[in-house]
């Protein structure tokens, strides 16, 4: 089984925080878990969220436009909240008829060529998530339920669509926030590569004859269901230089001040190291 996985059958990227090391302790094992989105989701993997790790709340942090015919799934005694991090209209670009195009596309590669011309692909990603005043507002409710949960009674869920990128901002600043290295962050990053692995390679095959930079190549994989290391760091670098540290953005933007920061810490952590 792969790194930090949970299994459930039908949802892709399952993964929990829970046993990182953190400065003497470690984050507590089946209450913090992060997926892909739950709509193919195995009336086996309901039942495990239900009665196994016994889920409080699912944060889903797609657009409003992706949950079309594809809603999260009811889990019995959970509670389901929509957070939309970024929709379509919030990317800064500079011809916004190609905002318009955006959901006529038929196909993916003229999809991936359409957002990659408007600058929706590319290192500042992460920034548009994280800065917007809609990211901001949903990264600011992810932790006031995270505060308000319970752990001794039961997980929190989020997700997105692949479960990588707003999924993985908020483990970032979730992360951070318990007081976890850079490298644990980064590493909790890239294990989407391996859990998406046999669709990344089937990109990279038939993609093999393409020409393209370096640059372009890396948002074809990205949206592929790639990760790319230096767009977390970008967005960290970005954090630090805007704001002085992550924790100044988690303090500055997000409410979640010293007092908080401890209350997190009192919730999620355990033990000292083995």
């Amino acid at each position: 089984m792969l790194k930090q996985a949970i299994d459930l059958p039908g949802v892709g990227n399952a993964r929990e925080l829970g046993g990182y090391s953190v400065g003497d302790g470690q984050i507590k094992k089946g209450v913090l878990l992060r997926t892909a989105g739950l709509s193919g989701a195995a009336p086996e993997a309901i039942g495990k969220l239900r009665n196994e790790y016994h889920v409080r709340t699912v944060i889903d942090f797609r657009m409003t436009a992706e949950l079309g015919d594809l809603p999260d799934p009811k889990i019995p005694d959970a509670q389901n909240i929509h957070l939309s991090v970024i929709e379509i209209e919030d990317y800064p670009v500079d011809d916004p008829t190609l905002l318009k195009e955006y959901n006529k596309c038929s196909d993916r590669m003229s999809l991936f060529e359409l957002s990659y011309n408007a600058g929706m692909l590319g290192p500042a990603q992460y920034e548009f998530f994280l800065l917007g005043e809609r990211g901001r507002k949903a990264y600011r409710e992810f932790f006031r339920i995270l505060l308000e949960n319970d752990p001794d009674k039961g997980a929190v869920l989020w997700h997105c669509t692949d479960g990588k990128d707003r999924t993985g901002c908020a483990a970032m600043l979730l992360l951070s926030a318990l007081g976890a290295d850079r490298e644990t962050i980064i590493s909790d990053y890239m294990l989407t590569n391996e859990y998406n692995a046999g669709r990344i390679k089937a990109m990279q095959q038939k993609t093999a004859a393409y020409r393209m930079p370096q640059d372009k190549l890396d948002a074809l994989m990205f949206m592929s269901g790639a990760v790319v290391e230096h767009y977390m760091t970008n967005a960290i670098d970005v954090l630090t230089e805007k704001y002085g540290s992550v924790e100044g953005y988690l303090r500055d933007e997000l409410n979640v001040g010293n007092a908080e920061l401890e209350e997190l810490r009192n919730k999620y952590l355990c033990g000292a190291k083995p």
